[in-house]
């Protein structure tokens, strides 16, 4: 017998095998007002200038792993650009997101594509608008976000019909883990810039839509429009909006009213922010 390699079993095995599905329990959240559970810690890559984890819980669920979105972020620099490449008076940034190969249903591939550089322009217009960029001239900072596991049920038989509306809750995580991993590597910032996300979704039970927050593309019916904010609480400006499907043509006022409701999800995951923020500053010494 081979001491260094796992053996198999002796005598012969049967894989297991299941009747029916395992039906998952839905969490019930309080009301639409509400977003769902955020975990967030930061420092988590000791040789990036800065980084930060996310987990968002997930509701159709009660296992102990219970989270439907995973997020890490890592910040390189800033750091001096090649002595080659033009003067800039302003900080170059690079945003780079990236789905892991097992992030979704569908396995990814290891290139990137078009979804995926749509993600990097949004996250990076969403952050440039808190930087304060002047500060370091001919200085470039990289900023890479990994979709550990993407905002999906995957025993849903009727995922194909999601149509891809799990991407506006990737951005809102991608936008708040950013901003944390950020000030962790003590990049100055006028303000912390936090995502949310509000979704004019259709209920089996009702008959007129209604506008949630952060809405399980798994909870509802049908989803009609999605809008994902980001924005600076304390200053009271939007850095991103992006919006996707269609109104109804007899309320003028919906879209108002869904970055009105994105707003409120914002501020929500900000108090998360730097509640996460003040545990990472040592005793003794004050946030800046």
């Amino acid at each position: 017998m081979d001491r260094r390699r796992i053996n198999g079993p002796v005598g012969k095995t049967t894989p297991p095998v299941y009747d029916t599905p395992l039906v998952k329990r839905a969490i019930e959240r309080p009301n639409d007002d509400a977003i769902r559970k955020i975990f967030l810690k930061t420092g988590v890559t000791p040789s990036a200038s800065g980084s930060a984890y996310l987990e968002v819980e997930d509701t159709n669920t009660d296992s102990p792993s219970g989270t439907s979105l995973k997020l890490t972020c890592t910040v390189h620099g800033p750091r001096a650009l090649p002595r080659s490449a033009p003067f800039s008076p302003h900080i170059i940034l690079s945003t780079h997101v990236k789905f892991a190969p097992f992030a979704t249903r569908q396995r990814r591939g290891y290139v990137r594509d078009s979804s995926e550089r749509d993600l990097g322009v949004h996250l990076e217009t969403a952050l440039r608008g808190a930087i304060i960029a002047d500060r370091w001239p001919k200085s470039g900072v990289d900023i890479i976000v990994t979709i550990i596991e993407g905002d999906q049920d995957r025993d849903s038989p009727d995922y194909d019909k999601d149509e891809g509306w799990d991407m506006m809750n990737v951005l809102s995580g991608c936008i708040t883990v950013a901003s944390a991993a950020i000030a962790d590597a003590g990049i100055d910032c006028v303000d912390t810039v936090s995502g949310g996300v509000a979704a004019l979704v259709a209920k089996e039970a009702q008959s007129q839509p209604s506008i949630v927050l952060d809405p399980d593309v798994a909870s509802y019916h049908k989803i009609l429009a999605a809008c994902c904010v980001a924005y600076l609480p304390t200053r009271d400006e939007v850095t991103n909006i992006w919006f996707k499907g269609q109104l109804p043509e007899a309320d003028a006022l919906a879209y108002d009213a869904m970055v009105e409701r994105s707003l409120v999800a914002c501020k929500s995951a900000n108090r998360v922010l730097v509640k996460a923020l003040h545990e990472m500053v040592p005793q003794g010494q004050t946030p800046s």
